[in-house]
């Protein structure tokens, strides 16, 4: 699909060396290249009557969805994917990503919490959904009403969905979490079967419907000796659990542990699902991270906003609040109508951040502010009010990556999309590349 198309390793033979450290199977999660896959490609008449009442908006290439999910199969071989759909598809829209997901084959699909579901299910989304998240023992209704999958995140909880379903003449439909090292939700299980009794208890609870038993990757991220070795600890007592409830004849179900990186970095798993979640929108958390496996993602996002204002200020002038940047000469300053309200952050204030207007690259200058932010447009004559400006995404020659902005910032790309808020337009192009 471009310049960046790789042969995949068939037999995933990085991933199972990886506890041996090789440092030569380690590729850079994205080379700079790969960002060609960012397109700037209407100029339409529609796509300019689109843009015209907006002053900050996001492009989402649902076309992409496909060929980053075939990436993903190339990965994991034989192993089903549930398509992860929290935090609103990571800023993406939940829903325009779950259809287009179902589009591209996927049946299953996990959000964080209970509304999230509900939201797909009211948007004709019928297959089955995982609330991997908790849910107040008060909604226990909306469980049923919606059919549901709720995570079971430890032996209380469990006994409280039983109980419901008890009381109410049903089985509650459930996934047991498996904590195997993240210490955050799950049912605690340890080497030598320690706690494995609170497992057996869980699957004796007569009001549970258990379809699936999964659990947590924390650091397969990283292609270090020693978390290599921890997560595949966590894959030898995830192993471990099932084989020893399996042979107390207990049905354990769909069976899952990959999140993103644990699909980058250990194809070789071969549970029932994996979970992808930054994967099929093109990107992973951060792209200086090296992987295990060559995928040919194709990020789906854009991000851009208008130039709202032009001045001239003159020479010690400073900008914004705070007064952190100072003016060395007469500087052309333009205001940018997109601020941390929006989800720009505010630490990547007078820190470089870059920004492409008219295919000129343009510094971020002063504080941001809750609505807008200024860059020096110095030298270039040619921007005016009204111009387009691309903070993600293709302009021109200048491709500009959602990592700069998280690096800027001191965080991940996950949380860098996840807080996009709402008044940042969402614009949708379809499997043909039309306006949608």
């Amino acid at each position: 699909m471009n310049e960046f198309n790789q042969t995949l390793n068939p037999n995933a033979e990085t991933a199972a060396a990886d506890v041996q450290g090789n440092p030569e199977n380690e590729t850079p999660a994205f080379e700079d290249a790969r960002a060609i896959a960012y397109v700037n490609h209407f100029d339409s008449q529609a796509y300019t009557d689109m843009i015209a009442p907006l002053r900050t908006w996001a492009e989402i290439r649902l076309d992409q969805i496909g060929h980053n999910m075939e990436e993903v199969r190339r990965l994991c071989g034989k192993t089903d994917i549930i398509g992860i759909l929290k935090a609103d598809a990571y800023g993406h829209g939940a829903v325009a990503c779950g259809k287009a997901l179902q589009r591209a084959g996927v049946e299953f699909f996990a959000v964080a919490c209970i509304d999230e579901a509900i939201e797909l299910r009211k948007a004709g989304i019928s297959d089955p959904i995982l609330i991997l998240g908790y849910t107040p023992n008060s909604r226990f209704d909306e469980l049923i009403e919606y059919d549901l999958i709720q995570s079971a995140l430890s032996k209380d909880f469990a006994h409280a969905l039983s109980d419901y379903g008890q009381t109410h003449g049903t089985k509650m439909r459930v996934h047991v979490k498996a904590d195997t090292g993240m210490n955050r939700t799950g049912l605690l299980y340890e080497a030598n079967a320690r706690h494995f009794n609170d497992f057996v208890e869980v699957f004796e609870l007569p009001g549970l419907q258990i379809e699936g038993i999964f659990s947590h990757f924390p650091v397969s991220d990283d292609l270090a000796f020693d978390s290599r070795k921890f997560t595949r600890s966590q894959m030898k007592l995830f192993d471990e659990l099932i084989f020893r409830l399996q042979e107390k004849g207990y049905d354990t179900g769909a069976r899952h542990i990959q999140n993103s990186y644990g699909i980058l970095n250990y194809m070789d798993a071969g549970y029932d699902y994996c979970r992808p979640g930054l994967l099929y929108m093109g990107i992973t958390s951060d792209d200086e991270v090296p992987i295990a496996s060559q995928p040919d993602f194709v990020p789906i996002l854009s991000l851009k906003t208008k130039v709202s204002m032009v001045k001239t200020i003159p020479d010690q002038a400073t900008v914004s609040y705070g007064r952190h940047y100072t003016a060395h000469g007469p500087r052309q300053i333009a205001s940018l109508a997109i601020g941390y309200a929006d989800g720009l952050s505010r630490a990547c204030s007078n820190k470089g951040l870059m920004v492409s207007i008219r295919g000129h690259l343009v510094p971020i200058v002063g504080n941001i502010c809750m609505d807008q932010c200024m860059v020096d447009i110095t030298g270039f004559d040619d921007i005016e009010a009204g111009d387009t400006a691309v903070l993600i995404g293709q302009d021109g020659d200048n491709v500009l990556k959602v990592d700069e902005i998280s690096r800027k910032a001191g965080t991940i790309n996950n949380e860098t999309l996840s807080i996009l808020t709402r008044r940042v337009k969402r614009i949708y192009f379809d499997e043909d590349g039309n306006l949608a």
